[in-house]
């Protein structure tokens, strides 16, 4: 679904990513782990166009996407969650989520059903105004932005972060229903270990500007913890 092949990325004279190598098969849920400052957020930015590349080559869908811009590959499939949510805080939550509609390549003009059934609170606040919200409704609200694409691939910079505990929990249950029962593709940056365990199926952790390891979820023992994600 989504392969990155040696890609490097430079903040002035900093090189941040160093020869990075990347694959997340199609139908995955995968967890990108590591400690702050070892290059996460500017990997996803780099996979969406934000941030150019020195080289390297990003691969969707099996179509080379490197010189496509970030609009083109949102509609090519690739829905994204910023970390701090990033939703316009004076327009209502349906402007929000109507926001994406024109991304969609199948020209759809209303906000689709399904995302009101996977956050009800949407539904009930959507003529309010985003920065009206709780930190876990705008959580929700930019998930649901984001689902409005009908993306392949959803990716989630740290969807936990500053979110209440149950909050943290409905958006894990709506991770998985989506992962396990539409198939869809899921690439999150996580810190919280129990979270990462409950919803991921594989792991890359990162250090250094590199994946240094993956696996199944299941293999995340505690040794891997220690060396690479404890402070």
């Amino acid at each position: 679904m989504l392969r990155v092949e040696k890609l490097n990325q430079f903040y002035g004279e900093s090189h941040t990513l160093w020869n990075l190598d990347l694959e997340i098969p199609k139908g995955s849920c995968a967890c990108l782990m590591g400690r702050n400052g070892v290059g996460k957020t500017t990997l996803l930015k780099c996979v969406l166009g934000l941030l150019p590349l020195r080289g390297g080559d990003v691969r969707f869908d099996g179509k080379p996407i490197t010189r496509l811009s970030t609009e083109a590959r949102a509609r090519a499939g690739i829905g994204y969650v910023p970390q701090g949510r990033e939703i316009f805080p004076l327009l209502t939550v349906e402007e929000n989520l109507r926001i994406s509609l024109g991304a969609r390549g199948d020209g759809l003009k209303k906000i689709p059903e399904r995302i009101y059934e996977l956050f009800p609170v949407l539904k009930e606040m959507r003529g309010r105004r985003g920065g009206d919200l709780s930190g876990g409704q705008q959580q929700q609200l930019a998930i649901g932005r984001a689902l409005v694409l009908d993306p392949k691939l959803l990716i989630l910079d740290e969807p936990t972060e500053g979110i209440q505990p149950n909050i943290v929990r409905e958006i894990g249950d709506v991770i998985r229903r989506l992962n396990e029962e539409q198939g869809l593709t899921v690439l999150l940056v996580e810190q919280k270990l129990p979270f990462a365990r409950r919803v991921g199926d594989e792991f890359f952790i990162m250090e250094k500007g590199a994946v240094q390891a993956q696996g199944a979820m299941s293999e995340l023992g505690d040794e891997l913890v220690r060396q690479y994600l404890s402070v």
